[in-house]
């Protein structure tokens, strides 16, 4: 019979004789819940300490900005070729005053939601479809794999072909771009499941539409939501050709008119709104994704 020592084994609050110890019992103090909105590096520091190191990240963007600045007031760099950050300012406000501006952004607005809804259903639903099933994934990957390795660009002249020249070729490109990394990421993140927790669901005789749900779904969220941010930023870069090529208006449109006109800050007033446009759904997708996956530990950089 194996006897453990009193140093492996020390006593309890209460001993065999049934009284009571002299220590109290040890008191574990409950674990510190970091903020989700708040990076790793930068949990556990003072709230000054903490706002530096989150500025820290503008510096180099700060930095840029009054450079490009500092440039334009000393007209090293003609007018015409890069105007300064002020004039930028200057030119956007006449462009909102007068409306284009906010019409064109509508435009381009619409058609990357029309665009992105579609192309994501159907990119999570062939993703979900190739990596539940062997048999799926026979007839889907394939096409898609083919369709992947032609540039969506190259679909633009196709497209109007086929559809004319309304909305309906523009939609489409952006749904082409935004369905590939979508199902790649998807079909990749079910079929990087750990069959374990599936097999441990089934000892349990879970159903298999909670299994799904449960365990595949939610342990493939994670590449499915990079999937998403990934296709939403080809998004802009497909509504960007697609408006460019032919069309009538949206930002695209301004961007080829001001480049007929030789308007430099025009271009750059509507290349900073595209980009302003793609870190705004950049952010909706990260919030998406801290809310869904408060389940996994917090190491991961936010």
């Amino acid at each position: 019979m194996r006897v453990n020592s009193p140093r492996a084994n020390p006593p309890g609050p209460s001993d065999i004789s049934g009284g009571t110890s002299a220590r109290p019992p040890a008191v574990v103090p409950a674990p510190a819940v970091p903020s989700r909105n708040v990076p790793p590096g930068v949990r556990g520091l003072s709230s000054r300490r903490r706002g530096r190191l989150v500025l820290r990240r503008w510096w180099s963007t700060l930095a840029i900005v009054l450079l490009w600045q500092l440039i334009a007031a000393l007209r090293l760099v003609p007018e015409v070729v890069l105007p300064g950050p002020s004039d930028l300012v200057v030119t956007a406000l006449g462009m909102l005053g007068d409306g284009s501006l906010l019409h064109a952004l509508l435009v381009s607005l619409a058609r990357v939601t029309a665009g992105s809804a579609l192309g994501l259903l159907i990119g999570l639903t062939f993703g979900l479809l190739a990596g539940l099933s062997s048999l799926g994934e026979d007839i889907i990957d394939r096409p898609l794999q083919a369709l992947r390795t032609i540039p969506f660009t190259a679909l633009a002249p196709l497209f109007i072909l086929w559809f004319g020249l309304g909305e309906t070729p523009k939609i489409l490109l952006v749904a082409v771009a935004t369905l590939i990394p979508t199902y790649l990421n998807t079909s990749a993140g079910v079929r990087g499941v750990d069959a374990r927790l599936v097999e441990m669901a089934r000892a349990y005789n879970v159903r298999r539409a909670r299994i799904v749900y449960r365990v595949v779904l939610l342990g493939a969220l994670p590449s499915v939501l990079t999937g998403v941010r990934f296709a939403l930023g080809l998004a802009w870069v497909a509504v960007i050709i697609a408006e460019t090529i032919n069309a009538s208006e949206g930002l695209g449109f301004l961007l080829t008119n001001a480049r007929t006109y030789v308007r430099t800050d025009i271009v750059m007033v509507c290349i900073a709104v595209y980009a302003g446009l793609g870190l705004f759904t950049d952010a909706i997708v990260r919030a998406l994704e801290s809310h869904l996956l408060r389940w996994r530990t917090p190491h991961r950089r936010n």
